[in-house]
């Protein structure tokens, strides 16, 4: 597969803008250590910044993807990323957004999860040059500790009634917060502190469920070195609907082409919400702010002019542009009934019905597509059913009225076997 250069390697307008003018404008700032003080520094000279991935799967999703675009704004206006892949962090669990303690991985697992995101990062990241980016795992100072050196070096900085108001840990007192998950905001506010010593790294940037161990880490430095190092967060995505980001009936939206192909990937931004467009073009793409500004005012069925420029942007990052227009031209021949679709059966189903929601199941049955629900199941399972060109991943799905577009729904059965669902 043909992938583009990484993105950190172009040099155009963005590089002469303020890197915090740039992510303020698409909407990545939420919350900032000193704000003031942060935008002349990324002003006036190249710092390091960094960002941590815990390898708990062997593929990033569309969630992750934010964090990525903000390393690559990054790195574009001169600045050095450093990508942690937290071999050792992983162990541990992050207690962030979770109402119960995460799956406990084995080393192996992790060790080989971190290689397949490794290589993801390497199409977005440019690893040459004056700024080149670092990746680094934090398994290599963390596994090796001495537990009472770190209680006595590290831990004496911590305050456990200050380490109980942030909402990460207030959440799962409520559900139960094991001893192993308390020693989370310690670990990562150490991770900041070994790459300020080592690499002068200053700034830490991550979701906005991480900004209490974020602060954390930005007071350890103080403590320890009187140093000056700040944090940024993200806002934390969910769609229109209320969806989390990257979340769909049939599944997570994997960036690993063997997890999600590109027409899959490409379809997912097509059939986003309307609503969402104009933010996702800001989050998700390069392209000028003066274009985004254009799309975005489209209404009503133009706007499928955007979410076209938004599926093919974001896609041709991913797998490159080469599969971007493979996976284009074959959502418009689809869509408008030519080649293998052209003589594609349809079935009309009264919109109310969508309004509640139709299993997947069900609608196979309904269209023909599948003799029997038994049939419907086995064929999702193996996965050979989509809806929209997305695979399904579980017998559960549902199909909703956010799936609807251009007036229907597109399943398909196998290979080459589509029934169009009209919505009336």
């Amino acid at each position: 597969m043909c992938i583009t250069p990484p993105v950190g390697l172009r040099k155009d307008a963005a590089a002469m803008e303020n890197a915090f003018d740039v992510l303020q404008a698409r909407g990545f700032v939420q919350q900032v250590t000193h704000p003031e003080v942060l935008r002349q520094r990324l002003g006036s000279e190249p710092i390091a910044f960094y960002i941590g991935f815990d390898p708990t799967a062997s593929s990033f999703h569309v969630g992750n993807l934010l964090p990525i675009m903000a390393m690559v704004h990054m790195q574009r206006a001169g600045h050095r990323p450093i990508a942690i892949l937290g071999g050792g962090t992983a162990m541990v669990g992050d207690p962030s957004g979770k109402m119960e303690m995460r799956q406990m991985l084995t080393q192996e697992t992790i060790a080989e999860n971190a290689t397949a995101l490794e290589a993801q990062l390497r199409r977005y990241l440019s690893f040459e040059g004056d700024n080149a980016a670092m990746l680094l795992n934090n398994a290599d100072w963390l596994l090796d500790l001495k537990y009472i050196d770190f209680l006595r070096d590290i831990g004496r900085h911590f305050s456990v009634n200050r380490m109980l108001t942030f909402e990460a840990y207030k959440q799962r007192l409520e559900t139960g917060l094991s001893f192993l998950e308390f020693n989370y905001q310690l670990l990562q506010a150490y991770d900041f502190l070994v790459l300020f010593q080592r690499y002068g790294c200053v700034l830490q940037m991550g979701g906005d469920d991480q900004w209490g161990n974020m602060v954390a880490g930005v007071d350890l430095i103080r403590r320890v070195t009187q140093g000056e190092a700040f944090a940024m967060t993200f806002p934390l995505l969910t769609t229109a609907s209320g969806q989390k980001m990257g979340k769909t009936a049939a599944g997570a939206i994997w960036l690993d082409a063997d997890q999600t192909s590109p027409y899959e990937f490409y379809q997912f931004w097509i059939n986003v919400d309307d609503r969402d467009v104009a933010r996702f073009l800001r989050y998700y793409t390069l392209l000028p702010r003066a274009d985004i500004v254009r799309l975005e005012t489209l209404q009503g069925a133009d706007i499928r002019q955007a979410k076209d420029a938004l599926a093919f942007a974001v896609t041709s990052l991913t797998y490159g542009p080469e599969a971007a227009r493979q996976a284009q031209s074959a959502a418009r021949a689809l869509f408008r009934g030519e080649g293998e679709a052209g003589e594609m059966p349809a079935t009309s189903i009264p919109q109310q019905r969508l309004a509640t929601g139709v299993a997947a199941v069900d609608l196979l049955v309904e269209t023909g597509l599948v003799a029997s629900k038994s049939a419907a199941r086995r064929l999702i399972e193996q996965g050979g059913a989509s809806v929209n060109g997305t695979r399904l991943s579980t017998i559960e799905a549902m199909i909703t009225s956010a799936d609807v577009q251009d007036g229907g729904v597109i399943l398909r059965a196998g290979k080459k076997r589509y029934h169009r669902v009209m919505v009336v």
